[in-house]
């Protein structure tokens, strides 16, 4: 097998889940119950959730766990619900924070060819009935690293400029950043974010996990009720195997961020200089384990196939997407046309690749390519 979906979703990693295991069956307890060995497994979580915020520069207290990034970006955004205002959100979010933002009547802030926010654009939209701006620190369909710092120093200077004029309406970012934790090293002081999602599955922890850093000035409702628990934001008993894993993970992903990017520039590079006829989709301002290749006029979804028979998986763009069939409004907002998209693969690498597994795929790729140009040619 030659996987080349990582964005979709990566193995959980060994050391991972050698720390869940106990979790599962030996030490088993609700953490909220009276008893020591309970107590015990209260502190291993706890200790768990500061391991996830320290790999961010946050404290034990400022993060919310949840089930997921989806769950993180909906909890958010009630923020928008306790502040009473309108919400922006960048027009190539993943699903989950556009979805939740046309709740709230979100406007979208368009972006360059390239997927980068067009900062004029934000600019002439930030009006003074703004209280939440959501800008993804990575996309998942491009790999699009956005300048979230420069967005960051906007949103100070409006916050100031509010303050001059009598207008206490707060205004804060959020960023999604389930797809940068593997390359790039994030802290929530430097990219000047209030709100920040992380998710387990991208990072070679489980699935069904993932954290919101919340700072203190923010008020958040919760979308789940019942016991209590994350200070009233989560209820549910704790994930304590899960939380524990994403620690491991997370751990494991902040001190490899370096040799990662070193990594996945040379299997990139080895991959492109082997590929025939494409048009290189990302080309600028993205993480280096993201392709995305464009062959236009050929039906990308018969690639996949092609390609899955031979045992390479990549995919066409975002997972939840695809499954739904729908057409990619990620590579419709950077100008590509019907027919470009219907040609657009994404690789993705990760963990599981070596250089050998690339040229097999460079090779596979450009056979199935030929294929369907002949037949579509002859047809």
């Amino acid at each position: 097998m030659i996987y080349l979906d990582h964005a979709a979703a990566t193995p959980v990693s060994k050391k991972a889940l050698r720390a869940m295991e106990p979790y599962f069956s030996e030490v088993f307890f609700n953490p909220s119950a009276a008893y020591l060995p309970a107590k015990k497994v209260a502190a291993d979580y706890e200790a768990a959730k500061a391991t996830v915020a320290q790999a961010i520069g946050a404290k034990q207290a400022d993060l919310v766990i949840t089930a997921g990034a989806t769950e993180a970006n909906n909890l958010a955004f009630t923020v928008a619900e306790n502040a009473g205002g309108k919400v922006l959100y960048l027009a190539t979010e993943h699903d989950s924070v556009r979805k939740v933002a046309e709740k709230f009547g979100g406007k979208e802030i368009r972006v360059s060819k390239s997927g980068v926010i067009l900062i004029e654009d934000l600019k002439s939209k930030l009006s003074d009935e703004v209280v939440l701006i959501s800008v993804s620190l990575a996309n998942n369909e491009l790999g699009t690293i956005q300048p979230l710092s420069e967005v960051a120093s906007i949103i100070r200077a409006a916050r100031v400029d509010r303050l001059s004029r009598g207008i206490k309406r707060p205004l804060y970012l959020h960023s999604d950043a389930s797809q940068a934790m593997n390359l790039l090293d994030i802290n929530v002081a430097r990219l000047g974010v209030d709100l920040l999602t992380l998710n387990s599955a991208k990072v070679y922890g489980p699935k069904g996990v993932g954290a919101l850093y919340v700072s203190h000035e923010v008020r958040l409702s919760p979308v789940t009720v019942g016991g209590g628990q994350e200070k009233g934001l989560r209820a549910g008993t704790e994930n304590v195997p899960g939380v524990i894993g994403f620690a491991t993970a997370i751990r494991e992903a902040k001190a490899h961020v370096g040799g990662n990017r070193k990594k996945y520039a040379v299997l990139r590079n080895l991959l492109l200089r082997n590929l025939e006829g494409f048009e290189l989709v990302n080309k600028k301002h993205s993480l280096d384990n993201f392709v995305v290749l464009c062959y236009n006029g050929i039906d990308a979804e018969r690639l996949i196939f092609m390609l899955e028979e031979q045992g390479i998986y990549v995919s066409t763009g975002a997972a939840c997407a695809a499954s739904k069939g729908e057409k990619s409004h990620v590579l419709a907002a950077i100008g590509l046309s019907g027919s470009e998209i219907n040609g657009s693969l994404r690789i993705t690498l990760g963990e599981t690749n070596d250089e050998e597994q690339i040229l097999e795929a460079a090779k596979a790729i450009n056979a199935a390519v030929a294929n369907e140009r002949a037949r579509t040619h002859h047809g």
